[in-house]
């Protein structure tokens, strides 16, 4: 009986976390520890777009970098002035250590002057992406 109790506890708790892991990953939000923080094209590899600049952090063997990679480009390619540069997190490990960033994929979202006003963790959606889009600009 003690033993059913236990697997029965264990997959509440393994449910409940999938749930919620589910439910933030890919949600573009504020961050406050990315106030304040800038980033140029020298750091980033690539010209800084007119309106806002899409950052996507990847990874060689990541699934969700791939599909990640086409929504920004999509992205990139209907709103005028968004550009979107992909950077290499095992190549850039300075960088990545000092942005925080602890999975991939991640997408920043910057505005004109380089500024980091959104932060998506996991494979975002693209009607995520053009709101916060709106909010940057």
């Amino acid at each position: 009986m003690t033993g059913l109790l236990v697997c029965v506890a264990v997959l509440a708790a393994a449910s409940t976390y999938g749930v919620l892991h589910k439910r933030r990953s890919g949600r573009v939000r504020v961050r406050g520890r990315d106030d304040g923080k800038r980033l140029g094209a020298d750091r980033l590899g690539g010209e800084l777009g007119e309106r806002a600049t899409l950052v996507q952090f990847s990874s060689a063997f990541c699934a969700p970098c791939r599909a990640t990679r086409r929504v920004l480009g999509e992205v990139a390619g209907v709103v005028p002035g968004v550009t979107h540069i992909e950077i290499d997190a095992e190549a850039h490990l300075d960088l990545v250590r000092e942005l925080d960033i602890l999975k991939t994929p991640t997408v920043l979202v910057l505005d004109a002057d380089g500024h980091i006003v959104r932060r998506a963790t996991g494979q975002p959606r693209k009607a995520d992406v053009l709101a916060a889009l709106g909010e940057a600009v």
